[in-house]
């Protein structure tokens, strides 16, 4: 995708958002180049057990995803949504290549510089293995690959992002991989689970600033892209957990009475002293909800992986 369209998206998500009664900017537009590192540095806080207990995950299980994915009998499509830096799937595909599986791994992700890092490192490291980077929203790049010649499928979207969905896009997300897939095909997907609100509140409200860095980068991305005029001092991150819903949400909110251009929009937007952006949400489940999840939208549950502290669930759907 050039950066001209992924310019226009942004601009026409931006203006719907912060014409909105609340205000909203989509997360998905965190994950520029500069959000891409300093999400990598959150990934590193001892805080934030997510990337930890999902990597433990694929350390322990990955003999027997292996088995499930096919143990080289068959060739497949390793398909990854929001692939990232790849560390914690280097995991899986150092083990297959080792098992001598026939897969070509093709990696989605909205960062053009996360891609082509990962394809060196790849290159580098298990130079085997078939990588075909594709870079844009994976929503979109899933319909360009609707089409990808393969006896089997097998999706990855790790890192619990689907907790970042509204439940209206997580069933439109589910019903568009239930159309990308046929019978036997799976799908390995993250799940934050429930746990001690305190636990999930250190992770999402550092004290090393990073998650801070991280959210205000969302506006000085529209600053570099949109010639907007956020002064980000004037704004603070804020994030709260309702366990009853299992529900983050994360806002910035505007300390001061102020109004921000954005040029290529052509407006200035007004904020009232205290007035909250919503930027983000990330839902905790439990393994009822993550069944039935999988039930209504065309796949069962062939197994669950947890981590020793059962913090965290890679869960394997088989398409039906």
């Amino acid at each position: 995708m050039s950066q001209q369209v992924v310019t226009s998206v942004l601009a026409a998500d931006t203006l719907k958002g912060l014409s909105s009664v609340p205000k909203f900017l989509l997360s998905k537009y965190f994950y520029d180049d500069a959000g891409s590192i300093l999400f990598q540095e959150i990934m590193k806080m001892p805080e934030y057990y997510l990337t930890r207990c999902e990597e433990q995950i694929l350390l322990q299980h990955k003999e027997a995803l292996t088995r499930w994915f096919g143990n080289g009998e068959k060739s497949f499509s390793l398909v990854e949504l929001g692939s990232g830096d790849g560390q914690k799937t280097k995991i899986l595909l150092k083990y297959l290549a080792a098992q001598g599986a026939r897969f070509q791994y093709i990696p989605i992700d909205i960062s053009q510089k996360a891609n082509d890092d990962m394809k060196a490192m790849l290159n580098r490291e298990i130079p085997q293995v078939e990588v075909y980077p594709r870079t844009g929203d994976y929503f979109k790049k899933l319909q360009e690959l609707n089409g990808f010649a393969s006896d089997q499928k097998v999706i990855l979207f790790l890192g619990s992002n689907i907790g970042n969905f509204s439940d209206a896009e997580t069933d439109r997300f589910l019903e568009q991989l239930a159309g990308f897939t046929r019978t036997g095909d799976k799908l390995l997907i993250g799940f934050d689970l429930k746990k001690s609100p305190q636990v999930i509140m250190n992770a999402y409200n550092d004290p090393h600033g990073h998650t801070r860095r991280f959210n205000l980068n969302l506006l000085e991305r529209l600053n570099r892209e949109l010639d907007a005029e956020f002064d980000t001092a004037y704004f603070e991150q804020h994030t709260e957990y309702n366990p009853e819903t299992g529900e983050v949400k994360s806002f910035l909110l505007s300390k001061a009475d102020q109004h921000v251009h954005i040029g290529m929009l052509g407006q200035t937007f007004h904020f009232e002293k205290w007035e909250a952006i919503f930027v983000e949400r990330s839902r905790k489940y439990d393994l009822e909800s993550i069944g039935k999840l999988a039930r209504n939208s065309g796949f069962r549950v062939a197994s669950n992986f947890t981590d020793n502290q059962h913090y965290f669930v890679d869960s394997l759907w088989e398409r039906v």
